[in-house]
C-alpha cells in the first residue's frame, strides 16, 4: 500500500471533490447552528461569554475544541510517525499544563467573573497601563496562534487538493479568514462554543475510528504495531533522544520547550476566555477536569495514529509530500479507507483550524473592544451595545490583519510548530507570572505587572529573533537546507529554540524587581476584595451586574 500513497502523492491524495464535499457539510452545518445561536446575543456578556450559562461538560468539550489545534492534529502525529518517543513528549506537555490551569486558575479566574484576562490583572492596579499591556500580551499570543493555523490551512490544501500555486493557496486563507469572521461576528461566544464542541466530537470520533483500524492491521497487538514502526521508519522511534538527546544544547532545548508547554496554557488568553462561560466555579473546575479527560485520551489515541503512520506510511513517503511532517495523518487515512477516510479527516482537519481561529478571534477582538476602548479609551463610560459593536468591527480587522499575514506566513514557508511554540512561550513569559502574581502576591503593584508583562513580552521576541530558528542552524544532510526562517545568514548568539527557560523566570524576576522598587502602596482593600472574590465567588455577579 506504501506504493499507493507513493503514486497518489505525485498529484493528489485522494479525491479532492470529495475533501472539499465533506468539508462543505461541515461548514454549511456550522453555519446554520451559529445564525441561530445568534438569537440569544442581547448583551456584551452573551457575546463575550455566552451569557455564562454553558454547563461544564458542555464547556470542557469546548475547550477540547479550542485547544486541540491542527498543531496537536497534524503536528504531533507527523512527530511521533518520525521521532517516536521525542515526538509524544510534545503530548506529555500539552496536557500536563492542564494540571496548573486545574489547581491554579480556572477556578479563581470564573469567580472574578469579568469578560477578559486583563479584567483580573486589572482589578487592584492602575485600569490604563495594566489594560493596555494585558491587550498587547493577548494581541501577540493571538496573532502567533492565528498566524500557525492560517498557514497549516494553506498547507492542508497543498497536500489535499494537489495545489502549489500561491495564488490558489492565498485564496484558501481568505475562505478560512471569511468564514472566521462570519463565526465570530454572527454568533459571538455561544456560536464559537458550538462550533468547538462540534469540531471536538469530530476530532475525537475520527481520531478513534483512525486508532482502531491501524490497531486492527496489527491484531491489536500495540507492541506489535510499534515493532512495525521501528522496523520501516527506524529504531529512532523507540530510543528516547532522537530529537531531543544529541546533545546537551538540544536536551536543554527540551526542558525550555517544556516550561513553554506546561506554563504557557494556563496563559493562553482563548482558553482563560472559556472560564467566564460557565455559571459557577464550579463547572469551571468541572470542565477542565473534562477537558484533561477528553485531551488525554486524544493524545493516546494521537500515539497510535503516529505510530501507525510510521508503520505503514513509513518515514520517506511523508517528508516528501508536498504537507511535510504535517502530512502523516491524513497520509494515514488514505492508506487505511481510501479516499472516502481521508476526505472524512480532511473536512476535521479544516473544522479544527476553523474552531481554533473563531476563539482566537473573538478573543483578540473582546480584548480590544473591552480593555482599550471601553476601559482605557473611555474610561468605563460606554454603552455595552457599542462596546459591542467595536468588538465586532475589531473582529474584521483583526480577521484582514490575519488574511494578509497569513498568506505572507505561508508563502514565507514559516514553520507552524515555531508558531505554536512561539505562541505558548509568549503566554507563559508575559501572562502567568503577572497572573499569579496578581491573585496571590497582596504586595504586588502596578509597577511589578508591566515589568512582568512587557519584561517577558520583549525577553520573548529578542530571544527568539537571535535563536537558530531564525538564522543559524546547521544545514540538514537530507534536505540540504536549513531549518532557520532564514538562509544563508547567521545572526544568532541564543542557542536555544525555545526562550521558556530563560524568558519565564526572566518574568517571574522582573515581576518581583519592579514591585520591590516601586514606591506605590498596594491597595490591601482591593487585594481583600479580589481574594474573597476569587475563592469564594462572593460579589462576582453583582460585579458583572455592574
Amino acid at each position: 500500500m506504501a506504493d499507493q500513497v507513493t503514486a497518489a502523492e505525485a498529484e493528489t491524495i485522494g479525491e479532492p471533490a470529495v475533501n472539499i464535499a465533506i468539508f462543505g457539510v461541515f461548514v454549511v452545518i456550522t453555519l446554520f447552528i451559529t445564525f441561530r445561536a445568534s438569537r440569544n446575543n442581547k448583551s456584551a456578556a452573551d457575546y463575550y461569554a455566552a451569557g455564562r450559562n454553558i454547563p461544564g461538560t458542555q464547556n470542557g468539550l469546548a475547550i477540547a475544541g479550542d485547544y486541540l489545534s491542527a498543531a496537536s492534529f497534524l503536528g504531533i502525529a507527523g512527530a511521533i510517525a518520525i521521532y517516536g518517543y521525542d515526538g509524544f513528549l510534545y503530548s506529555i506537555g500539552f496536557l500536563v499544563a492542564w494540571l496548573v490551569a486545574l489547581l491554579l486558575v480556572a477556578e479563581l479566574l470564573r469567580n472574578t467573573a469579568r469578560f477578559t484576562m486583563a479584567d483580573v490583572l486589572a482589578f487592584r492596579m492602575r485600569q490604563g497601563p495594566v489594560r493596555t499591556a494585558a491587550a498587547i500580551s493577548t494581541l501577540a499570543v493571538s496573532l502567533f496562534y492565528l498566524l500557525a493555523q492560517m498557514a497549516g490551512a494553506g498547507g492542508l490544501v497543498t497536500l489535499l487538493l494537489g495545489v502549489t500555486g500561491e495564488g490558489v493557496q492565498a485564496l484558501i486563507v481568505v475562505l478560512v479568514g471569511a468564514l472566521m469572521i462570519v463565526y465570530v461576528l454572527v454568533g459571538g461566544m455561544r456560536g464559537t462554543t458550538y462550533v468547538q464542541i462540534i469540531k471536538a466530537t469530530l476530532l475525537i470520533a475520527g481520531a478513534f475510528v483512525m486508532t482502531v483500524w491501524v490497531l486492527a492491521e496489527y491484531g491489536f497487538n500495540l507492541s506489535a504495531l510499534i515493532g512495525g514502526a521501528a522496523d520501516n521508519a527506524g529504531a529512532q522511534v523507540v530510543d528516547p533522544g532522537a530529537q531531543y538527546g544529541a546533545t546537551s544544547i538540544t536536551k536543554l532545548d527540551f526542558v525550555s520547550l517544556s516550561l513553554a508547554l506546561v506554563f504557557g496554557t494556563a496563559g493562553l488568553p482563548h482558553v482563560l476566555m472559556r472560564f467566564y462561560t460557565v455559571p459557577t466555579a464550579k463547572d469551571a473546575r468541572k470542565s477542565v477536569v473534562w477537558a484533561i479527560w477528553l485531551i488525554g485520551g486524544f493524545y493516546l489515541l494521537s500515539l497510535v495514529i503516529g505510530y501507525g503512520a510510521g508503520a505503514l506510511v513509513g518515514p520517506e513517503a511523508i517528508t516528501a509530500a508536498p504537507g511535510g511532517v504535517n502530512s502523516a495523518a491524513p497520509l494515514l487515512a488514505f492508506e487505511l479507507g481510501g479516499t472516502i477516510l481521508l476526505g472524512i479527516i480532511a473536512g476535521i482537519a479544516f473544522a479544527t483550524i476553523l474552531a481554533v481561529v473563531a476563539g482566537l478571534t473573538i478573543t483578540a477582538s473582546a480584548s480590544f473592544a473591552h480593555d482599550v476602548y471601553a476601559s482605557v479609551l473611555k474610561k468605563g463610560q460606554v454603552n455595552p451595545d457599542a462596546e459591542v459593536r467595536v468588538a465586532r468591527l475589531t473582529t474584521v480587522v483583526i480577521g484582514a490583519v490575519a488574511i494578509g499575514l497569513g498568506i505572507l506566513a505561508l508563502q514565507a514557508g514559516l514553520n507552524i510548530a515555531f508558531l505554536v511554540a512561539l505562541a505558548f512561550a509568549v503566554a507563559a513569559s508575559a501572562n502567568l507570572p503577572t497572573i499569579l502574581y496578581t491573585l496571590f502576591w497582596k504586595r504586588f503593584t502596578t509597577r511589578g505587572a508591566l515589568w512582568s508583562i512587557y519584561g517577558g513580552l520583549i525577553s520573548c521576541l529578542v530571544l527568539i529573533l537571535f535563536s537558530p530558528v531564525v538564522s543559524g542552524a546547521p544545514v540538514n544532510a537530507a534536505t540540504g537546507k536549513s531549518p532557520s526562517l532564514l538562509q544563508d545568514v547567521d545572526f544568532s548568539w541564543f542557542p536555544l529554540n525555545n526562550p521558556g527557560l530563560v524568558s519565564i523566570p526572566l518574568s517571574f524576576f522582573l515581576g518581583w524587581l519592579g514591585t520591590v522598587l516601586s514606591k506605590e502602596k498596594p491597595d490591601r482593600g482591593k487585594y481583600a476584595e479580589l481574594e474573597v472574590r476569587s475563592l469564594t465567588g462572593i460579589g462576582a455577579e453583582q460585579a458583572v451586574q455592574h
